[in-house]
């Protein structure tokens, strides 16, 4: 029974996990603008945010999408769990643990559940499940 659950968990913790890095990253496009995204970032002083904020940007849409397809999984849950260590630092932690009053709450469980996703594997429902099946030879009983 649990076998045949598993599948189906590590696709709802993907697909929820994923969609919260693609919105994020998409209001960093959409409704901050690349441009306000820069002017938050560098006033909590994070360096380069020229670059970050676009980097920053394009990797929680394109991260959140590889979660959702379970693509690429090591890589992006490492990426997006280190995008949160940076959101932790730069911005979170000064204000304690509790998420409600700004904390580091959510962002940190953001970080450990994309390296959970990204180191656990997608499972038969992932493109990197799809892929493994493929590269495995299917073997006969002689």
């Amino acid at each position: 029974m649990i076998a045949q659950a598993r599948p189906v968990a590590l696709l709802i913790a993907r697909v929820a996990i994923g969609v919260i890095f693609l919105v994020h990253g998409y209001q960093k496009f959409a409704t901050m603008g690349i441009s306000g995204t820069t002017k938050f970032f560098e006033s909590v002083g994070i360096p380069l945010a020229g670059l970050a904020a676009p980097a920053v940007a394009l990797l929680e849409v394109v991260g959140g999408l590889a979660l959702i397809a379970g693509a690429a999984l090591p890589i992006a849950g490492t990426l997006l769990a280190l995008n949160m260590v940076g959101a932790i630092v730069f911005v979170h932690l000064a204000n304690g643990f509790a998420a409600d009053k700004g904390g580091y709450e959510f962002v940190l469980a953001l970080a450990a559940g994309a390296l959970a996703v990204g180191f656990t594997g997608g499972g038969a429902l992932s493109v990197d499940g799809a892929l493994q099946r493929r590269k495995t030879p299917a073997t006969t009983l002689a």
